[in-house]
């Protein structure tokens, strides 16, 4: 259900930003705020968490969910673009929460069944990719002003979503756990693997995130109707989950490295395609694509990151990481509303490619590193 909340919102913020912004350079606002809102939230979540206990914290997330979508459905009744912003302020702190699932999945997994339960925990994205745009694409319409309707269903996935957290069974932390503090995180970012795991993931989601929220708007500039863009955003979400059922075994099999450089050349691939034209099918291909590399790239990232912190360390690491990685998605989301608006589709994609070449020339750093290792 939280994947469900995320896609539609990923479907209708920046059109319902556009609609309500008088400058519309700043239609992906409240895509940003979003994203901001992740990431003032991501570290106060992870160590409340740490005290609460991941299930407690999850019905949390989905209460500040249940407030983010009332606000935001006052938003379009009063055509107010600020309160909307705000409103994604709040879906952006549920957002930090319901990241935290794939972590509880791989702490309470064994060490070699770690990726395998990211994987899957990531596949049930498939179910969010369609039923949330889908819902949306009925519901966009179905209330005045355009737009409300598909913010009060929301509603709707996060009593689901707590609903069926009350027959979960996620194993609380230890009192050692909650007392002890670990190394200080200064120490646990200078990892080599750290530092790759997190560009991976900010990287990944960056280039999604800079390339997805503007998508939508490119196409509307087109004439293409809602609905096309409704479309290609539910494809773009299902290929970013759908590899989640094959991504473990890749690691197991080529490694997690190369399961990364695979998510980034895919990456370069999708611009390559966005190039070529502006037809739906170019929006539609472009966007399968940057879904797998996004998938390729924050398994393997999450994977990486599982190995360098202590059970104890949990909070600090994982709130550091998810921080950067929110950090970066803010960038993304805002910066590709000034370029589509200002510059165009074709700009925005090029923007991306120097992104995607940091996150290679990290993985070859690594990689070069661990052989030299393993021939000393």
């Amino acid at each position: 259900m939280q994947l469900s909340t995320n896609a539609t919102l990923i479907a209708i913020s920046g059109l319902a930003g556009l609609a309500l912004a008088t400058d519309k350079a700043l239609a992906t606002l409240p895509v940003s705020f979003w994203v901001v809102g992740g990431m003032l939230a991501t570290i106060p979540a992870s160590f409340h968490m740490k005290r609460v206990g991941r299930q407690r914290g999850f019905i949390h997330g989905s209460l500040i969910g249940i407030a983010g979508a009332l606000v935001s459905a006052a938003a379009i009744w009063l055509h107010s673009f600020w309160l909307l912003c705000f409103g994604a302020l709040l879906f952006g702190a549920q957002n930090a929460i319901g990241q935290y699932f794939r972590f509880a999945a791989a702490d309470s997994a064994a060490p070699d069944f770690k990726g395998t339960a990211i994987s899957l925990v990531l596949a049930g994205g498939l179910v969010g990719g369609v039923l949330g745009p889908g819902a949306s694409r009925f519901v966009v319409d179905l209330l005045e002003p355009k737009f409300m309707g598909a913010f009060l269903v929301l509603i709707a996935f996060a009593l689901v979503t707590i609903a069926l957290l009350r027959y979960a069974r996620i194993p609380n932390p230890t009192a050692q756990e909650r007392m002890a503090t670990g190394r200080p995180i200064a120490e646990i970012a200078a990892q080599p693997k750290f530092i790759v795991a997190t560009l991976g993931g900010a990287i990944g989601y960056g280039v999604m995130y800079f390339l997805m929220t503007s998508a939508p708007i490119a196409m509307d500039f087109c004439g293409y109707p809602y609905g096309d863009a409704a479309f290609v955003i539910s494809w773009h979400v299902i290929a970013m989950f759908a590899p989640s059922f094959l991504a473990a075994t890749l690691i197991k099999r080529f490694g997690v490295l190369n399961l990364m450089l695979a998510g980034a050349l895919v990456n370069i691939a999708s611009i390559g395609i966005a190039l070529l034209g502006v037809q739906v099918a170019h929006f539609w291909w472009s966007l399968v694509l940057l879904g797998v590399g996004w998938n390729f790239l924050y398994i393997g990232g999450t994977t990486l990151l599982t190995e360098t912190y202590r059970p104890e360390e949990r909070a600090k690491a994982q709130g550091a990481n998810d921080f950067l990685i929110f950090a970066m998605m803010a960038i993304s989301s805002f910066s590709s509303g000034l370029i589509v608006t200002g510059a165009g589709w074709a700009a925005v994609n090029l923007s991306a490619l120097p992104m995607v070449a940091v996150v290679i020339v990290a993985i070859a750093w690594l990689a070069l590193r661990g052989r030299r290792a393993a021939v000393a």
